[in-house]
């Protein structure tokens, strides 16, 4: 079964949540705050990369514009007033 990397994604975005909290008491001990620090750098960068993948996707299933090409503007002595 595939992995749901949305849900991937919103779990890591729930727990950097947890970290930051966490990080916000007082009185957390050095190393359980650069222990948390170091969980949060790995699930940033790695929402990072689902960002760029999904971006990537939408690129490629784009539709191009076909919205027509806009006109020229007029020079100064052809504008009609």
């Amino acid at each position: 079964m595939p992995e749901n990397k949305s849900a991937s994604f919103e779990a890591s975005l729930a727990r950097l949540g947890e970290i930051v909290t966490d990080l916000e008491r007082e009185g957390v001990e050095l190393e359980r705050a650069v222990a948390l620090f170091d969980e949060g750098r790995a699930l940033v960068a790695q929402c990072e990369k689902m960002l760029v993948a999904a971006e990537e996707r939408l690129r490629q299933t784009a539709v191009p514009d076909t919205a027509p090409a806009a006109e020229e503007p007029l020079e100064e002595e052809e504008i009609p007033f």
